[in-house]
């Protein structure tokens, strides 16, 4: 039978939910794998990478079922308003940008694994910045849950703050390399980590993106002014 937009909406469902599933073991391990950074724990940063097949099988999964739903509503000429459409184009990138963030994870746990038993400190600022990345993770997955578009634009606003926390990490680390205090390979570990957290916010506010297209239709564009929304095109 040819499918039907109720039958379209609840299958779209299904798929929202593994995708927040989705989020919330990524952001498990983000949380993990910042946690290594400051206990050195080897054990948990070689977990954190093994786990990465979970998030590339759902990965694998949500693409799937997206691909088929799409192909499903179009050979039976499904009635769809520009929401449910828009919706499952939201699912297919959010599905990829998550994928990505815990791909950044699995890479720091590997920078830690590298750093391996050397104990010297990093500044106080780098544990300030990754629980700050943790938080927008975790308002991002809530947004997209409950296409909220108010807090897709907290998660937008939020990516000045850890481009702050970057720069003054990166200055506090020169400090320390130049006075003797850390090492120039372990300063080299943390700009790696730190990049990395900056990736994860970055593919947050993509998702922020998808999400305030969601709910509003508008497309979300960075400019030197911050972020700007844009309509679409009548007809579009």
């Amino acid at each position: 039978m040819p499918i039907t937009p109720e039958q379209y909406d609840a299958q779209l469902t299904r798929i929202r939910a593994k995708l927040t599933d989705q989020g919330s073991l990524v952001t498990s391990l983000c949380d993990e794998a910042f946690g290594t950074i400051y206990a050195r724990d080897l054990a948990t940063a070689r977990s954190v990478m093994n786990r990465d097949d979970e998030v590339d099988q759902i990965d694998i999964e949500v693409e799937r079922e997206a691909v088929d739903l799409l192909i499903k509503a179009s050979h039976d000429v499904c009635a769809l308003e520009p929401a449910q459409i828009r919706s499952i184009l939201t699912a297919v990138k959010v599905n990829n940008e998550l994928e990505r963030i815990a791909d950044a994870a699995v890479a720091i746990a590997d920078r830690v694994v590298a750093i391996g038993e050397r104990t010297t400190p990093f500044p106080q600022t780098t544990k300030v910045m990754t629980n700050s990345v943790t938080a927008i993770l975790r308002d991002t997955v809530k947004s997209f849950d409950r296409i909220d578009a108010d807090r897709a634009k907290a998660v937008l606003a939020a990516e000045g703050t850890v481009l702050k926390f970057q720069e003054l990490i990166v200055r506090d680390c020169e400090q320390r390399v130049a006075d003797g205090r850390m090492e120039v390979d372990l300063a080299f570990d943390l700009h790696s980590i730190i990049n990395l957290a900056v990736v994860m916010a970055d593919h947050c506010t993509n998702i922020a993106e998808q999400v305030i297209y969601q709910a509003t239709g508008a497309i979300v564009r960075h400019t030197t002014d911050g972020w700007v929304e844009q309509d679409l095109p009548e007809g579009e």
